[in-house]
């Protein structure tokens, strides 16, 4: 007997219902409402294996309002991902299990993200999309032809990054991008007409979307409306009008539904009303057999498209890309370019640097794909090798993002997380405070997202503090698993670049001036030595180490000529060039004390505040940098008013002997 798609639907509202009063947590409304949506979509749309759940040509989805993530985690449960067993369905929330409050990437087979932080999801579902394309591209439809489904709520839609997401989407015609919203007009407050009355129908539109509006409780509506979606040139949005916390007897259509259990007698009287006698956690066989005949039925699509791959020529080059792994040769080819460098003795901007860095990366690392926040001209993030991506032609290799930080983090976590593409992108360090939310899922999840942060101090002169990062680097600093990198020349911010592509799990931040630099590597060796954070850059001369001076980016030049000043009054004078305090702290402890010297007055010089250098200096030490917001000046004028000078720092390290 053929179980009703209804009933199916049913099985996700109690599994989701069950586990957030088991957990005393959650949210239970959204995957109530949107059970039927979700149904439809998984049973008759979806293009995946639980069996293979990597398999490179899924069909990705993504749910951003991620707090109903007992939606997600029935699915999968129920269409028999291995990992997603009954005990992890009744252990929600808990310590340990899979099944984390909000879905986090990396837990659980078949969730392709982490969400949580409303409107993430639709932006970086736009990444993914666009990563499509590219591979696409590249490859032909025979081996990537897949969709991007999202489910996102009225949350999603408020968040200001939905607007950057939608306009991008939009631009780049990405037809194969299909958004389900899950219109319930209900928030945390209560209703949304408390918050927004905006025409989200038309929003889209005006946007260059595709859109529907459906019944989301009619099935058959929603499948219409998804076979229509598949066929238009445009990304999709379809509005399922739904009831939060449908079948519920007496809460359905309430807030109260949002983020709290529902209570034992309310689902007791669900149970009664829709005819589920199971008991919680339980899933009648036929029900079960039917959910599981859903996830079955891609393995055929998927071993036709194994047969397909192994027949291409560029099985070997796809596999390559997917996996992540670094084309060979690569690393040989960098250093002879790092040798020219020691050779030739540039004395760029670090952000020059980076613009040729990356002009020798991406001619021999294909999948580097570049951008910028409408600064291509200020980061200097194009090179000879990327092209233009442009809607309708996606053989480019360079976004050009607008004036859409977040929209950009974002869209980058998509392109790293769909696979074969190495994204990095730029915009001025101040604004990395726009991109917050994305580039700390960036870490979250362990993307290799390399970031491009220029006019990375004072040192960008008139155009003032609103654009003087002064405290930024401070705070990317503070964030776990990310590394952040502020080379001192056109040598360090080429290995700086050799970190960041080598980097499989862990996004990079890299800090680069306006000014130019002195280029103090002009001996080469194929050694990495800014890979290690820090290095003795110079030694001291004339007995044992009495003072070490620490430099980060352009301040490793006051650095030096201080170590002549002090060097000229007979104090041995080290100085250790300090790109990166997260790589450094990775080295061994002997490292470390090596490098910084043992009983020795040491100092750091940084044109930022000086919070978390204490690490660094021991109590014995002294920072010298900025103590609060930069001026609109020349930098020269700057660094002389802000006492970033040799002359200051030969004076702090002598105040300390």
């Amino acid at each position: 007997m053929t179980v009703a798609p209804e009933t199916m639907a049913n099985a996700i509202r109690f599994l989701s219902a069950d586990a957030v009063q088991k957990a005393n947590s959650g949210h239970p409304g959204m995957p109530m409402g949107m059970a039927d949506a979700a149904t439809v979509l998984f049973s008759r749309f979806m293009k995946f294996d639980p069996k293979a759940p990597n398999w490179a040509d899924r069909d990705r989805f993504v749910l951003s309002a991620g707090h109903g993530s007992m939606l997600l985690y029935s699915l999968l449960y129920l269409t028999g991902y291995e990992d997603m067993t009954k005990d992890q369905i009744s252990n929600f929330r808990q310590f340990g299990a899979i099944t984390a409050g909000h879905p986090e990437y990396g837990h659980a087979t078949g969730i392709e993200m982490t969400t949580g932080p409303l409107g993430q999801g639709i932006a970086t579902a736009v990444g993914m999309a666009l990563g499509e394309r590219l591979m696409n591209a590249k490859f032909n439809d025979d081996i990537v032809d897949h969709y991007t489904y999202v489910i996102a709520g009225d949350g999603c839609l408020m968040e200001g990054i939905s607007h950057e997401a939608i306009s991008m989407a939009g631009r780049l015609g990405l037809g194969k991008l299909i958004v389900m919203w899950d219109d319930n007009e209900i928030c945390i407050d209560g209703a949304t007409s408390k918050t927004v009355n905006d025409d989200q129908i038309a929003r889209f539109k005006a946007s260059g979307w595709d859109v529907q509006a459906v019944d989301g409780h009619d099935q058959e509506a929603v499948a219409v409306a998804i076979e229509a979606a598949q066929k238009t040139d445009t990304p999709s949005m379809i509005a399922c009008k739904t009831t939060i916390g449908w079948g519920a007897p007496t809460k359905a259509g309430s807030h109260s539904t949002h983020g709290a259990p529902l209570g034992d007698d309310e689902i007791a009287g669900m149970r009664e009303k829709l005819g589920w006698t199971a008991a919680p956690f339980e899933i009648p066989q036929d029900v079960l057999d039917a959910w599981r005949a859903v996830g079955a039925k891609g393995s055929s699509t998927r071993e036709a498209w194994e047969g397909r791959l192994n027949a291409d020529g560029a099985k070997g080059e796809f596999e390559r890309l997917m996996s992540g792994a670094l084309p060979n040769g690569w690393k040989d080819a960098f250093n002879a370019y790092k040798k020219q460098l020691s050779e030739d003795k540039p004395g760029w901007a670090t952000r020059k640097a980076s613009q040729e860095a990356l002009n020798a990366l991406t001619a021999i690392i294909p999948e580097m794909v570049g951008g910028s926040a409408d600064l291509t001209g200020s980061n200097l993030t194009k090179t000879p090798s990327t092209g233009d991506v442009e809607p309708g032609n996606f053989d480019g290799r360079y976004m050009y993002y607008g004036v859409r930080e977040h929209g950009m983090a974002a869209a980058m976590n998509g392109l790293a997380l769909h696979g074969g593409i190495m994204p990095y992108g730029g915009t001025f360090l101040v604004f990395a405070d726009y991109m917050r939310g994305s580039m700390r899922l960036s870490a979250l999840m362990g993307k290799r997202v390399a970031y491009v942060l220029t006019h990375d101090s004072i040192g960008l002169g008139e155009d003032g503090p609103t654009h003087q990062p002064v405290e930024t680097i401070a705070s990317m600093r503070a964030m776990p698993n990310l590394v952040v990198m502020r080379p001192a020349d056109a040598v360090e911010t080429a290995e700086c670049w050799a970190v960041a592509v080598e980097l499989s799990k862990t996004p990079s931040a890299l800090a680069l001036s306006r000014q130019g630099a002195p280029c103090y590597r002009t001996e080469h060796t194929d050694e990495n030595l800014s890979a290690k954070g820090a290095y003795i850059l110079a030694e001291a001369e004339g007995g044992d180490r009495k003072v070490t001076l620490i430099g980060t980016g352009t301040e490793v030049k006051q650095a030096m000529e201080a170590r002549d000043i002090l060097q000229a009054e007979g104090i041995p004078t080290a100085v250790v060039s300090m790109p990166s305090w997260e790589l450094f702290d990775a080295q061994s402890a002997e490292y470390r004390l090596d490098v910084l010297g043992e009983d020795t007055v040491r100092v750091a010089v940084e044109a930022a505040l000086g919070m978390g250098w204490e690490k660094y200096i021991g109590g014995g030490g002294t920072f010298v940098g900025m103590t609060g917001f930069g001026a609109s000046a020349p930098a020269g004028e700057l660094y002389k008013h802000f006492g970033i000078t040799a002359e200051a720092v030969a004076a702090a390290a002598k105040s300390k002997l």
